[in-house]
């Protein structure tokens, strides 16, 4: 019997073994121009190239500030990666205004180049996760190098951008709250670009912002002086010990619950430090509980990596539970009422597709 006849007969398709194999050599591009991608957001090469004329490596490198060799380099990948067009006879390159609108500061909050520094950041703990798969544990908050600068960018796309024009206008009353004066604790604050936009924007309400990294806080306060912010204040917390008692009229948390080492106790200590009328505003991230339910999730495969090289694993690090990014809508809602919040709504909004935005009263 010919080995073609013995592998059709125990079931197995050749047809979509090539296919898979393609896939997969198509993964492995992707992957590896998503991490030139970071690289040319890093470096400026897409912000110096947007509304620029063909031009040579040399050129394009002098514009850039950059080295000729790398960026001739690069430029080989953004071609081969079908980003940047090249003319061989002149020997310029080209990058078409369609797709820096998707690649430039310019772009903010459509700047895929920002979002992709997430796979060589993640990639750069990838030894140390390996690890935690053999021996338990997790990867803390400190080996990532650039966790705060990729997570500050990411916040100034998906909140910071639209927290005037679209996030709070979306809840009836918080803008005239804000504009008459409230107490506001922002909770997992980062470095609080959210947080100083708002003290700006509305200087007669009071702003805390708690993140149990000193780093972030210490960038934060520095923000705040260099803006002159007098209603603002960040402070190094754990967001488990919130110890406040009907403190605050407005909390919101903007992609951090979920990393939280202890996620139900947070919830808890949120609607404690919540005043009788009060109002907590989460951002997170939009998928289900049941893994079979996000296989179309359009970013699926990209949120389930984020969460087990950071999310899940940070959160495991402090020997916490271990929730994950996609804990999932069900998950959170149960989670919103055990903590004793009694109304909760959830929407999504046109500009985050990774997001969902939960309301929640006691």
């Amino acid at each position: 019997m010919s080995e073609t006849t013995t592998t059709t007969a125990i079931g197995f398709d050749h047809g979509a073994a090539e296919d898979f194999a393609g896939r997969m050599l198509a993964t492995l591009n992707a992957g590896a121009l998503a991490t030139m991608t970071s690289i040319g957001h890093r470096t400026g090469l897409f912000d110096a190239m947007a509304g620029m004329e063909p031009a040579t490596s040399a050129e394009i490198a002098e514009r850039a500030g950059l080295q000729e060799r790398y960026v001739r380099e690069w430029l080989g990948a953004m071609v081969t990666g079908a980003i940047v067009e090249i003319d061989s006879e002149a020997g310029t390159y080209r990058l078409p205004a369609e797709h820096a609108a998707s690649l430039t500061r310019k772009a903010r909050p459509n700047n895929i180049a920002a979002t992709c520094q997430w796979i060589p950041l993640l990639g750069s703990v990838e030894d140390e996760v390996v690890k935690c798969f053999e021996r338990g544990g997790g990867v803390p908050y400190t080996s990532f190098d650039r966790f705060h600068d990729v997570m500050a960018e990411e916040s100034d796309q998906t909140v910071v951008a639209a927290l005037l024009d679209h996030i709070l206008p979306g809840i009836p009353g918080v803008v005239e709250a804000l504009e008459a004066g409230i107490d506001v604790l922002d909770v997992g604050c980062g470095s609080g670009r959210a947080l100083h936009l708002m003290a700006e924007t509305y200087p007669r309400s009071r702003f805390t912002g708690y993140d149990f990294s000193e780093e972030a806080v210490a960038a934060a306060q520095r923000e705040a002086a260099r803006r002159g912010l007098g209603n603002v204040r960040f402070e190094t917390r754990d967001a488990a010990e919130l110890g406040a008692t009907e403190r605050f009229d407005l909390i919101t948390a903007f992609d951090a619950i979920h990393d939280q080492a202890l996620p139900d106790a947070v919830l808890a200590a949120i609607a404690r430090a919540l005043r009788p009328d009060g109002l907590f505003l989460m951002q997170d991230i939009a998928g289900s509980s049941h893994v079979h339910r996000d296989v179309e999730h359009p970013l699926g495969t990209f949120l389930y990596t984020v969460s087990c090289m950071h999310c899940m694993t940070v959160s495991l690090a402090r020997g916490g539970a271990g929730l994950g990014a996609m804990w999932g809508v069900e998950t959170a809602q149960r989670m919103l009422a055990e903590a004793g919040f009694g109304k909760v709504a959830v929407t999504s909004l046109p500009h985050d597709a990774i997001n969902f935005y939960y309301t929640a009263r006691k």
